[in-house]
């Protein structure tokens, strides 16, 4: 696919009732993108951590949330591949802990139209997953490939890494997602700034999507500040400043644009600058990690 258009939530974290409340609320989310015309549908980081609310003798303890999220990743994955199907879109789940033998990772499943689903998890801890959450790092990294496009996914302070971009601009990506949660308006800046490094040194587009809102009951997602963007190179056919479309901040809901990944190709062959290709002419240019390419 040539152009089409990115749907990245500014994402409020609710509180329920019952399962069906949270069936209901993502659904109108996916429904209002696909309306909208959106093909892909982003969601942030630990917006699944909303779910807590559903067991109230655990949702104000941070284990015990952990633990019961984590318990429903079967069931949120089977919610979210339904609507991909129903709706016609690709969905970026929010990111949620999972349980891998007996560690934690901070994990985001990407759901394609056709049902088939790939997981990207987290690489690289803040010190509070590290400090106070015991999530455990995750991988390997990975580039998915779409009949939109060859899409990586870089899980917040995954993007402030250069080596972690580099490596999926090698691998050919076009499209970075970049879903984050940070409770304040510096983390949030660093996280932006991370993304639209990336998309300046892998002459690509980066998706940001943030949970925005207040959640008093819990200690996970209590604080939730950040505005949803869309980044590529200040090149030709990108907008000078780079900046495709940004939301205002803390505002609950969708930020649309257009990405045309045929620019991608264009400005890493013949752009005003040729990041991609000289990279390997900076002193310290070493070995990248590994990227595993999933097909879905």
């Amino acid at each position: 696919m040539t152009a089409f258009t990115v749907a990245a939530a500014q994402y409020p974290i609710g509180r329920f009732a019952e399962w069906g409340d949270y069936a209901a609320k993502l659904e109108a989310w996916v429904a209002d993108a696909a309306g909208k015309g959106a093909k892909l549908a982003l969601f942030p980081e630990y917006g699944a951590m909303e779910l807590a609310s559903l067991e109230p003798e655990t949702m104000s303890d941070l284990a015990g949330s952990m633990a019961f999220v984590a318990s429903l990743e079967d069931r949120v994955g089977d919610l979210h591949r339904e609507l991909a199907t129903r709706y016609g879109l690709h969905i970026l789940a929010a990111s949620q802990p999972v349980r891998r033998g007996g560690d934690y990772r901070n994990a985001a499943w990407l759901f394609a139209p056709s049902g088939a689903a790939g997981v990207q998890e987290k690489l690289v801890m803040t010190r509070f997953e590290r400090e106070e959450w015991g999530v455990s790092a995750g991988g390997p990294l990975r580039l998915f490939e779409t009949e939109l496009g060859r899409i990586g996914v870089l899980i917040c302070y995954d993007c402030e890494f250069p080596l972690l971009g580099r490596a999926l601009a090698e691998a050919g990506a076009e499209l970075i997602l970049v879903p984050s949660c940070t409770d304040t308006p510096a983390g949030y800046h660093r996280v932006r700034i991370g993304a639209r490094a990336r998309a300046l040194e892998g002459q690509c587009y980066a998706v940001q999507s943030p949970t925005v809102g207040n959640a008093d009951w819990s200690l996970a997602v209590d604080e939730n500040r950040g505005a949803a963007g869309i980044y590529g190179p200040p090149d030709q056919g990108f907008p000078d400043s780079g900046v495709v479309t940004m939301g205002e901040m803390d505002l609950p809901g969708w930020v649309l644009g257009e990405v045309n990944l045929p620019l991608v190709a264009r400005v890493r062959a013949a752009g005003s600058v040729l990041n991609v290709a000289h990279w390997e002419e900076q002193p310290g240019a070493g070995p990248l990690p590994e990227v595993e390419v999933i097909a879905l």
